[in-house]
């Protein structure tokens, strides 16, 4: 039978006390105190062997484990956490297990208490999050289908000068085909970096980006030198509304990661900080496991485009019955008489007009819409709908 509900030790040290004064039988102070002869048998005994210290209550835990973690595989995990300081518990198995899969890993809940005592898992702050209006980039249904691209902000570097990571991932994957630091965000600077990928992974079908240069312009359909040479290689350029940084959610993802692993502080030089890159891209493709992915990295999912970058630029064509009017050095076409402006981005580049009302003509880079053509005002107007939306982007 239990103690009485006071203080158990107090009365612990009474019935030793009325006991040891030989007033007492045995069964009636075990009456009194409301135990059983064996708990009263148990503390007498106690208190024999050990004194006073023999009364206090001992622990219940079992002094031997069964399924305990040994150490060797506890102080394994602590390296790989200390290694990749931006994991949590579940991504540090997930390297593990990739890493020894001959080893019986503990349950992620087990590592994730034995990294807690370590000291190296921090509170987490629950996000409220807004839930999406439809399903976010539905359509990247394999590998190469949607590439996004931006530039990280920018950052000043420990000798003072700028830094603009270039990204590019695929969509589908989440795979990190590039990360390079630029000294400018300019068509020159980045241009060279997308063939490097081009060359090394073939071509997407589409590249999503925001509506800043160099991916985008004022121009009409919204054009630069950039996305006009991807239509040239038959790659959509899709562009986000603006104020819309969710709908390239994954890419803004991966820049959250970016910014913590490599980003702050930043190093002294940009080869240096590009060194801080390289590392980073090959522990976000090959070690960090994504729980959309199913657990599994995204260079276990991605595979190269079989669309091969061309030793030369094709030709752009339009389909039997569109009229084809050759843009002029300046920028202009001529148009029933009159000279119009397009764009000088396109210069020497054949664009296709298809009538679609009395006065009204669809205006045509390759497959890309530009606008359409008001005869009546003679302008070119923006398309109603925005890119990635409409059947033509």
């Amino acid at each position: 039978m239990p103690w009485k509900e006071t203080c158990a030790m107090d009365q612990r040290v009474q019935f030793i006390g009325d006991w040891l004064s030989g007033q007492y039988t045995k069964t009636d102070l075990c009456a009194f105190y409301g135990i059983s002869r064996p708990t009263g048998d148990k503390w007498i005994d106690r208190y024999q062997r050990w004194g006073l210290d023999g009364l206090q209550e001992l622990s219940r835990a079992a002094q031997h484990h069964p399924n305990a973690v040994v150490p060797e595989l506890c102080e394994r995990m602590v390296r790989y956490k200390l290694k990749h300081q931006s994991f949590g518990p579940k991504k540090v198995m997930d390297g593990l297990r990739r890493e020894d899969p001959t080893v019986n890993w503990p349950a992620d809940s087990t590592a994730g208490e034995i990294l807690k005592r370590a000291g190296l898992v921090a509170p987490r702050r629950r996000r409220r999050r807004v839930p999406p209006h439809s399903p976010p980039l539905a359509h990247c249904d394999g590998a190469n289908a949607v590439w996004s691209s931006d530039f990280k902000g920018d950052f000043a570097l420990g000798n003072g000068r700028r830094c603009y990571p270039l990204t590019i991932t695929d969509n589908f994957s989440r795979y990190l085909l590039q990360c390079r630091g630029l000294p400018q965000p300019t068509w020159a600077e980045t241009q060279p970096w997308f063939e490097w990928v081009f060359r090394e992974y073939g071509l997407p079908e589409a590249i999503r980006t925001d509506n800043g240069a160099p991916f985008a312009s004022l121009a009409v359909g919204g054009l630069s030198r950039l996305s006009a040479w991807w239509i040239r290689l038959g790659i959509r350029p899709e562009r986000t509304e603006p104020g819309r940084p969710d709908q390239n959610g994954r890419h803004e993802r991966m820049h959250r990661t970016l910014k913590a692993a490599v980003v702050v502080p930043p190093a002294a030089t940009l080869e240096a900080q590009q060194q801080r890159f390289h590392r980073f891209v090959a522990e976000y493709n090959d070690e960090r496991s994504h729980e959309a992915l199913e657990r599994r990295t995204p260079s276990e999912l991605y595979t190269a485009s079989p669309r091969a970058y061309p030793a030369k630029l094709p030709p752009v064509e339009y389909a039997t019955g569109v009229t084809v009017r050759r843009v002029r050095q300046n920028g202009e076409i001529k148009w029933n008489g009159h000279l119009l402006y397009v764009s000088d981005l396109l210069a020497k580049e054949p664009l296709g007009l298809n009538q679609i009302d009395e006065f009204l003509w669809e205006v045509r880079y390759s497959f890309h819409l530009l606008g359409v053509l008001d005869e009546q005002t003679q302008k070119i107007n923006s398309p109603s709908q925005w890119h990635g939306k409409g059947e033509n982007l």
